[in-house]
Parts: C-alpha cells; structure tokens; sequence
C-alpha cells in the first residue's frame, strides 16, 4: 500500500481543469479494465462546478459484483489506483495518490446500489441548488480554518451533508439513510 499523506486540509477555490482531470482517469480506468465498469462518473466536490473542494478527484464506478474487481488489480495499480481500506463495507476503494499525495478516490459499488448512492444524489443535488452549493463551501472553509484534521473535517460536515442529501433523496421519493458510511 502506498503511502498517503493526509495531514493537512486544503479546501481549494473550484479548478475548472477538474472535470478534464476526471474524464481522462475515468477513460484510462475504462481502458485498463476492458468490461469491468458498468458506469462509472464524477462524483464528490470536485464534480460541482464552482464548489470549493479538496483538490482530490473522486470517482464512482458500478459493476455486476465487487468480487468482479478482482482480476483487474494489477491494472488498476498500473494507473496507480491501489486498494484501500476505510471502513466501508459496501464498496471497494481504490485511492491514487500522485507524489505521495491523493490525488483520486474510485468508489467501485455494485450496479443494484448504483442509482440510489448518496454521493450521486448530493452531486446531482448541489449542481442543481447552487445556493446549497455555497453553503457547503463556507462550512468546509470553517472547518479547515479551525484547524480541523482528515477525520474530524470529515465529520464535522456529516450534519449538513445529511440535511442536503436527505433533501435531495426526499425529491426523488427515496427515503432518508445515514450518510456516514464507515464503521
């Protein structure tokens, strides 16, 4: 497992070169593993247009059975994505970090949970509220300028990261459940 440094947070003024970032990671994802990727989409800050973010792009991708991942391991390491463990139970994680940095997250689910994930729902949601877009933003410069670390920046966001995707999940009929995913 590669090294990751995490220490510090940066929230950073929206890159428009993030989607750009994005295409090409999701096309040589696609390329590497030939038939894995039922879908696979931008997700997360880096994917709203003129949201604040951590500059850490972060990927989304379906396929028929997480067990299907398997055989693509040495692909997906060749482009630098290597597995990691956070906690969560329902997906594989694969993080990329360029310099020793993370530079991309791939979120890999199953096609069944594809349509309802929270962080497709929330994406759709602030690209389309950008009033909530920037609210988001203030709270994650807050929480950086506290001097918050990776885990409690992450949890200081949860109760309005609730509220919004629960928002989001109401419009489109689905019922509310915790965004906090790991154990």
């Amino acid at each position: 497992m590669t090294a990751v440094s995490e220490s510090a947070i940066q929230v950073a003024d929206h890159d428009p070169s993030w989607p750009r970032q994005a295409a090409c990671a999701m096309n040589a994802l696609r390329a590497a593993a030939p038939g894995l990727f039922v879908g696979i989409e931008h997700i997360g800050s880096t994917a709203v247009p003129g949201l604040a973010a951590k500059p850490v792009i972060d990927l989304m991708a379906a396929v028929h059975g997480l067990t299907h991942a398997a055989p693509h391991q040495a692909a997906l390491a060749d482009l630098g994505f290597h597995p990691h463990d956070n906690g969560m139970t329902d997906r594989l994680l694969y993080v990329r970090a360029d310099g020793g940095v993370r530079s991309h997250v791939l979120h890999v689910v199953t096609l069944d949970s594809w349509p309802t994930r929270n962080q497709r729902i929330l994406r759709d949601h602030l690209r389309a509220h950008p009033e909530e877009a920037t609210r988001y933003a203030q709270l994650k410069r807050e929480i950086v300028a506290a001097g918050a670390g990776p885990g409690e920046y992450a949890r200081a966001k949860t109760a309005l990261v609730q509220e919004l995707t629960d928002r989001a999940r109401a419009q489109l009929g689905l019922p509310s459940v915790p965004v906090w995913e790991k154990q």
